[in-house]
């Protein structure tokens, strides 16, 4: 038997890697005869990078570039073949800043500008760019004025690429963006949907989680909508109609006015860029998951791009989650055949969450036991 493990991280419990790794040692003690294959699952955020490292021949480069804060740092980005994957959270991620450093007045994305930079200097052409846990509301403008966009004020004076100075510029020049930049096609990882402004824009749906208040959530709203306006009328688009634009404080309105880059579903370009298909060909039975299976899991998220493809392929898909919440069966509609959770008759949510990788561990055997029950 042939099994495929690739389940997404249990927020705050087990990560995907520990996930894989536990199923590798179950399926061992209880069908030793059965082979494995396991694949990192990350949404775009922190662990997206690692989850690329299967890819034959992929490599790790190490640049030393700017934090959210300016300050330098070490970052890496992934390399195989004409392919450079370039994440958010390494140079511009929530993750970096202490809790009284988040507020997104101050915070840039010029480090990630600088690995996409580094990335088009090394001769890569196909750029992969993975926006989530960004700690940034600057709309782009810190990774564009990395690659030669100007962000000028009504002085003509170049402002600074971060969420307070969105509301200075003035004009927009795109005539020294760097000519690789020019050259390489750009693919963006982005799961939400979002627009750059607005009640369900970057600023007032992802500005809180960066350290917002409701005054600083105001000033950086007038900010963006000043900001698309200059788009508007410089480089005549629209960037409210970019679907996902708002995404990581509006570096995908960046990315996609700027650089042409297509936004695309993050697990599909995941499961496309380490051939998950291939592998799917001669599996018996994949096994997936992820901290709780509601109605959204089914829309675009880790098991809905897993399970279609298992859907195409014949090949049954096997969760385990943490728990189920409303709407958690339209999940059956796009290839998952069964579900085991943490949480149960038996065991309690907290005892669950308390305990992820003992509850874990026992979904896991009585998962296999069945498998091997219904092949004998």
């Amino acid at each position: 038997m042939n099994f495929i493990f690739a389940s997404d991280s249990f927020k705050g419990s087990l990560s995907s890697l520990q996930i894989g790794k536990l199923l590798e040692k179950e399926l061992k003690s209880i069908i030793p005869e059965a082979k494995a294959k396991s694949f990192l699952i990350a949404d775009g955020g922190e662990g997206t990078l690692d989850a690329f490292m299967v890819k034959d021949g992929a490599r790790r480069n190490f640049v030393t570039v700017f934090d959210p804060l300016f300050r330098k740092i070490k970052a890496s980005y992934i390399t195989f073949g004409n392919t450079a994957v370039v994440s958010m959270s390494e140079a511009s991620g929530l993750t970096l800043l202490q809790k009284s450093e988040q507020n997104p007045l101050y915070t840039t994305t010029y480090g990630t500008g600088e690995l996409i930079l580094d990335a088009l200097k090394n001769g890569y052409r196909n750029i992969v760019v993975a926006i989530g846990g960004s700690a940034t509301n600057d709309g782009g403008t810190g990774c564009m004025s990395a690659l030669g966009v100007k962000f000028l004020d009504k002085d003509g004076k170049s402002v600074h690429g971060v969420g307070e100075s969105l509301e200075k510029i003035a004009k927009i020049d795109t005539s020294c963006l760097v000519l690789s930049a020019r050259e390489a096609t750009f693919t963006v990882m982005c799961d939400v949907t979002n627009p750059l402004t607005g009640e369900n824009g970057a600023t007032y749906v992802y500005g809180p989680q960066k350290g917002a208040t409701p005054e600083i959530a105001s000033c950086l709203e007038k900010g963006m909508q000043n900001y698309a306006r200059v788009i508007k009328r410089d480089l005549d688009i629209d960037a409210n109609d970019i679907v996902g634009g708002g995404a990581a404080g509006g570096i995908g309105a960046a990315l996609s006015c700027f650089l042409d880059a297509k936004m695309t579903s993050g697990i599909e370009t995941l499961l496309d860029l380490v051939d998950f298909d291939s592998y799917l060909k001669n599996a018996d039975f994949v096994i997936s998951g992820e901290g709780r299976i509601d109605s959204q899991s089914a829309s675009g998220k880790v098991l809905s791009g897993i399970g279609k493809r298992c859907l195409l392929h014949g090949v049954p898909l096997i969760c385990i989650a943490g728990c189920l919440g409303d709407g958690y069966e339209d999940i059956y509609n796009v290839g998952v055949t069964k579900i085991y959770t943490l949480a149960n008759d038996k065991t309690t949510l907290d005892e669950a969450i308390n305990n992820a990788e003992g509850v874990y561990i026992e979904r896991a055997k009585e998962l296999f036991y069945d498998i091997k029950k219904g092949a004998n």
